[in-house]
């Protein structure tokens, strides 16, 4: 082989890998799109539809929330007031406990009473009446550490949450609608009327 066909055999082999080089190596530009592509840090545009969807949706959460809150806010205020009337009821069934057996007790006071007025116009019976009185007077103190009191009727405005009217009367000494006379005294346990008093009223 002579040196000139050496010479263009390797120059064929050389211009051959150049190419073959130049084709394995990606271009530049191709390489940079590429890679924007699939930029992991570019945003993606957000559709104005998947806004809408996105403020609908909070908007009913919202409202959703509001309706917890204020449906829990009345079974609190339904609670307190359950508390509150319990703890009256509780502390009524306290106070007023004994009213029942005073109740039974003031036809015996009457009597009481009944027999003091008849002995006071029989002196025959002053030391009987003493006695009587002694224990009438006892009976009234421990009735009166229960709260009982009796009520001041004559001379009073007719109040029918107090009074019970059997009789309208003329008088000279009242006006119209004043209780003239008390049939039966009218008693209070503490500030609840245990009996009204049976009277007479000015016409």
């Amino acid at each position: 082989m002579n040196k000139e066909h050496k010479d263009a055999v390797q120059d064929t082999v050389t211009e051959e890998m150049m190419e073959e080089t130049l084709e394995n190596t990606p271009n530049t530009g191709e390489r940079e799109s590429a890679e924007e592509a699939v930029n992991p840090e570019q945003e993606i545009p957000v559709t104005e539809s998947a806004d809408e969807a996105g403020s609908a949706e909070l908007e009913k959460l919202q409202a959703e929330v509001l309706e917890h809150q204020q449906r829990t806010l009345r079974v609190q205020a339904d609670f307190d007031n359950f508390r509150r009337r319990t703890q009256k009821e509780k502390e009524d069934l306290g106070k007023y406990a004994s009213s029942k057996l005073i109740t039974e007790l003031l036809p015996v006071i009457d009597n009481f009473e009944r027999a003091l007025q008849a002995s006071e116009e029989n002196p025959e019976f002053e030391s009987f009446s003493k006695g009587v009185s002694m224990i009438f007077r006892q009976l009234e103190s421990v009735l009166a550490t229960e709260g009982l009191t009796a009520m001041k009727s004559v001379g009073e405005p007719f109040n029918p949450e107090y009074h019970q009217a059997i009789m309208q009367v003329e008088s000279d000494e009242y006006e119209e609608g004043i209780v003239v006379e008390e049939v039966q005294k009218g008693y209070m346990l503490k500030d609840k009327v245990l009996r009204p008093a049976m009277v007479k009223v000015s016409m």
